[in-house]
């Protein structure tokens, strides 16, 4: 019987990738989703992706999602903690499940962090993308029919116009030479509406671009009516 897996799920590209590459290899069978989701904005962290989108995303995956619910202006001990009782949900729902699965691409220290919180609570880690050219990602991703748009783009990193332009060949071709291809330096963030981790694509609405901690520019997308 093959293993079974938790995925961390941002809403973007690579946990949606991570989703795809685990199913289409058959190495494990991904039971659920975690995601962080910050209280008060109703979104997921980072992302700012809207919660009900969240769901929707899930609905789409066939997989149930399991929140780690965690305040604004978060420390490390409380998301530690929260994310903890995610993982220890999990083990309730499933208690075969021991390994959660990320969508890290190169950053060595944050792999290196997450595996260090997976020992503590007991759980393996698992990074199926880790090491990926990047390049050569991005371009798989786009044969593979995945659409996503940016929604949060840093802008110490990258222009502000690029907050909400899709994910495509045109984007790739704009980015700056000093910008990740697939933004693993947090240069941005990306929502994904449809693709093979999905069994149908998502219809959404652009809303606003807003600026934030005079650095952060997030589009706000919602589920279109």
């Amino acid at each position: 019987m093959r293993r079974q897996m938790v995925l961390s799920w941002s809403g973007g590209k690579d946990a949606a990738w991570t989703l795809h590459r685990l199913r289409a290899t058959g190495e494990a069978d991904v039971v659920g989703l975690v995601t962080t989701v910050t209280s008060g904005y109703e979104r997921i962290a980072m992302h700012g992706i809207r919660r009900d989108l969240l769901q929707v995303q899930a609905r789409a995956t066939g997989l149930p999602v399991i929140e780690a619910v965690i305040p604004p202006q978060c420390d490390n001990a409380t998301y530690e903690a929260s994310f903890a009782q995610a993982l220890q949900d999990a083990r309730t729902r499933w208690p075969a499940c021991e390994t959660i699965a990320f969508g890290d691409l190169f950053l060595a220290d944050v792999k290196a962090w997450r595996e260090a919180l997976c020992a503590r609570l007991g759980w393996t880690p698992h990074f199926p993308l880790f090491g990926s050219d990047t390049a050569a990602l991005a371009r798989e991703m786009l044969a593979g029919g995945l659409c996503a748009q940016l929604c949060v783009v840093d802008t110490q990193q990258l222009d502000a116009s690029f907050s909400g332009r899709a994910f495509d060949a045109a984007l790739l071709a704009d980015l700056p030479a000093s910008c990740d291809p697939c933004g693993e330096n947090g240069e941005f963030h990306t929502l994904v509406h449809d693709g093979p981790m999905f069994d149908h694509p998502i219809a959404i609405e652009r809303g606003e671009r807003v600026l934030r901690d005079e650095r952060f520019a997030y589009t706000d997308f919602s589920v279109a009516a």
